[in-house]
């Protein structure tokens, strides 16, 4: 059985490639996106009674998944990079982006909806969605039935520790401009996004090592300090990115 559904938005992310977003929601708080509402959802009278809302739903479709129009090729298991990407899990055990149906589900701080050029937009923060992701559907989150006090996972029980972020004086003053010039707290989201340590989980760290991401319109690289216990991240360059 097959079904279709519209996409009512496109996100306009700060994450303009897969690598280095954080793997759930709500990890890196300063880390923000707008979605885009598309005729006919760009319909202000929609959204009317979310202004008491604080956090929101966000269903999703992997759009960058290599996977995502093959789902004759699905496996029934996966190696989520939590578990540093050789232990299988069942496909339905786990949040991975590679599933039968290619849809996501985040949790995020709603921002706000703000009109520009005749479109209509929703601010949010706390994300993990890729430049370009379809929005299928934004819901209220509701405290009372969707924060269970008791819910449990063995293999998820904690979150991840925050590896740390050295950003040298050159670099932060370049953070300072970015700030000063952009609003955004660019070593705030930086140190966010990078403690969540991106590197794949199998990989041991090498100093030699240049390790890269696109962040908003910067290209950010680091290395990972090794003379260091626990491992550090030393934030190397911030150059110009090619994202329009």
């Amino acid at each position: 059985m097959d079904f279709s559904f519209p996409a009512i938005g496109i996100v306009h992310s700060c994450f303009k490639e897969k690598f280095g977003i954080p793997r759930q929601p709500g990890l890196a708080p300063l880390a923000r996106a707008e979605i885009e509402l598309l005729p006919p959802y760009d319909d202000p009278d929609a959204f009317d009674g979310l202004e008491g809302t604080s956090h929101l739903w966000i269903q999703f479709v992997f759009h960058a998944n290599k996977s995502t129009n093959k789902r004759d090729s699905w496996k029934p298991k996966v190696k989520p990079p939590r578990l540093g990407g050789n232990k299988s899990l069942g496909v339905f055990a786990t949040r991975s982006p590679t599933r039968p149906a290619p849809i996501g589900l985040s949790v995020v701080r709603y921002e706000g909806l703000q009109q520009r050029d005749g479109k209509l937009f929703v601010a949010i923060s706390g994300v993990d969605l890729l430049e370009g992701t379809p929005v299928l559907d934004i819901k209220p989150y509701v405290p009372y039935v969707d924060c269970v006090t008791h819910a449990h996972n063995h293999f998820a029980a904690q979150p991840p520790a925050a590896i740390e972020v050295e950003i040298p004086a050159d670099l932060a003053a370049v953070c300072c401009d970015y700030q000063q010039t952009t609003g955004i707290d660019l070593a705030g989201l930086i140190t966010q996004v990078l403690q969540q340590d991106p590197r794949p989980q199998y990989q041991q760290p090498e100093p030699e090592r240049v390790y890269g991401m696109k962040l908003l319109d910067l290209d950010v690289r680091w290395r990972y300090r090794t003379d260091c216990h626990p491992h550090r991240i030393h934030l190397s360059a911030l150059l110009p990115g090619d994202i329009v």
